[in-house]
């Protein structure tokens, strides 16, 4: 041990990996949209858990750059991966190979994966989504715009069910409802804003299914003249950071992020010991938390003449 301090050896763990079959690399593969602001509190636990453990994590995209996207695939049928953390949906094949087809322990978070076998860890999407819709309609809002995620996504399809339940059981008819096509990102939420803008009459409830198209949705709106929520109120979904420090305060579904990460990394763990897990689908819980950014709909909607003069952006 004297001579390792005074030479300042580190060990080879590419050999020591050859050597017991264990590479102790995880790899964590996050969309291709990441930006950070949803993902960033999940891969942070996931870090730590896998730390704690014993394991280094790496992150990467399977569903963006072509090439980067092979190599990941190259270091998990190499044997230099233990395990896989696939977050939402980006677990797409790679020309012939896909990273679930290497035989090596996945587990899945706020995603479906098409291999039946592999755990997965979820929120109550469709249950929140009932639930931000209808604190819209019991605040007495009946002409809602709903901001979707990409059609095909998990998280999409659950909360656009959750929605259609919630606007059915209150009676709410189709020609009262709008919807708008979304990816999840300001940008999108943006132009859901312009798109807004133009409807006559306007909706008075906008249902977000993330808190950044919530966001760009409520700065673009705010621009042009249309207050919050005197004018219309909007609810997110994530309760992300920035959620309760903008203006004014985004009500939304609050998604314990940590947890979710914690969780998936936990179960991984568990399955690279050799363990098998109880349950293949765990499902933790979120919250509404109401803000400023919802309220009492008028008694009456003059909402095509509000904010009409402003310009939109």
């Amino acid at each position: 041990m004297e001579t390792i301090r005074r030479l300042n050896y580190t060990p080879n763990e590419a050999a020591r990996a050859l050597r017991v079959g264990a590479a102790r690399m995880v790899l964590v593969a996050v969309p291709n949209l990441y930006t950070g602001a949803f993902f960033a509190a999940v891969v942070n636990a996931i870090d730590e858990e896998l730390s704690a453990g014993g394991y280094t994590m790496i992150t990467g995209s399977l569903d963006g750059n072509a090439e980067k996207a092979r190599r990941l695939v190259d270091l998990v049928y190499a044997r230099q991966i233990d395990g896989a953390i696939i977050l939402a949906n980006c677990a797409g094949p790679l020309q012939s190979r896909s990273v679930l087809d290497a035989g090596i322990p996945i587990v899945a978070i706020s995603a479906e994966l098409d291999r039946p076998s592999y755990p997965t860890v979820l929120i109550n999407d469709r249950e929140c989504a009932v639930a931000q819709t209808r604190h819209l309609i019991d605040l007495g809002h009946r002409r809602l715009l709903y901001v979707s995620g990409p059609h095909d996504h998990y998280n999409e399809i659950q909360r656009s069910q959750g929605f259609r339940e919630a606007v059915a059981a209150a009676g709410v008819g189709p020609m009262e409802t709008q919807r708008f096509q979304g990816d999840f990102t300001v940008a999108s939420g943006v132009e859901a804003g312009r798109f807004f803008l133009a409807l006559r009459p306007r909706p008075t409830g906008v249902v977000c299914t993330s808190d950044e198209m919530a966001i760009g949705f409520l700065r673009t709106v705010t621009n042009a003249g249309v207050k919050a929520p005197q004018d219309v109120s909007v609810v997110g979904f994530d309760d992300i950071d920035f959620a309760e420090y903008c203006e004014p305060p985004l009500t939304t579904i609050h998604q314990p992020r940590a947890e979710l990460g914690r969780t998936g990394a936990r179960a991984l763990l568990q399955l690279m010991s050799g363990l098998s897990l109880t349950r293949r689908s765990i499902v933790v819980s979120g919250e509404l938390r109401i803000r400023g950014s919802t309220g009492p709909a008028a008694v009456r909607h003059d909402a095509a003449e509000i904010g009409a003069a402003a310009p939109s952006s």
